[in-house]
């Protein structure tokens, strides 16, 4: 499926979760790894206010792309980050929704202007 970069320029990027190994089969408690390098990949939480509207979104990020001095609350920066619209059925039932990953996070700042 085809992926799609967001522009986080203009955006307010919160840390709501802090980062987590991201789990691939609830049932066994798998651990999802990059198909490419095979490096851990971690989920994290975050609040992404852009244009007066919020969505409360999880990014996939690579282990090594998690920086220190993340604190809960505190802007972040995704550089890469891109949304990839997937579909599936499980159990008999079609699901849908969009999934979202980036390079790395790391404390950002507000942009300019915000809150102004």
């Amino acid at each position: 499926m085809r992926t799609i970069r967001i522009d986080t320029s203009t955006a307010t990027v919160l840390l709501t979760e802090i980062p987590e190994p991201k789990v691939r089969d609830r049932q066994t408690g798998e651990v999802a790894k990059d198909a490419t390098s095979g490096e851990t990949l971690m989920k994290v939480g975050v609040v992404y206010i852009d244009e007066g509207e919020s969505s409360l979104i999880h990014v996939t990020v690579p282990e090594s792309g998690i920086s220190e001095g993340l604190t809960l609350g505190a802007p972040v920066s995704l550089p890469g980050l891109v949304a990839r619209p997937w579909d599936s059925v499980f159990n008999g039932q079609q699901r849908h929704g969009i999934a979202y990953r980036a390079a790395a996070v790391a404390p950002g700042a507000v942009p300019a202007g915000v809150g102004a």
